[in-house]
């Protein structure tokens, strides 16, 4: 993957943002979510160009990811 850096720090804060809005939660714990994530390591490692999905998109996905393995969320 040959993202800009900056670039790809401000989509990691929208999808933060977008994750925190949706589950009504603190940005700063759904920011600690999404950087322990599966999600996270993929989205960086430039997995499948997952960086050029939608900001909403991903925070979906974050969602889903951590439904399945933390219920309690």
């Amino acid at each position: 993957m040959e993202a800009n850096i900056h670039l790809m720090r401000m989509m990691y804060a929208r999808v933060i943002l977008e994750f925190a809005k949706m589950m009504n939660m603190d940005p700063i714990k759904a920011a600690a979510l999404f950087y322990a994530s599966n999600l996270y390591q993929l989205v960086s490692e430039g997995v499948a160009d997952l960086h050029c999905r939608s900001e909403y998109y991903l925070a979906e996905e974050l969602k889903l990811e951590l439904q399945h393995h933390r219920p309690e969320i």
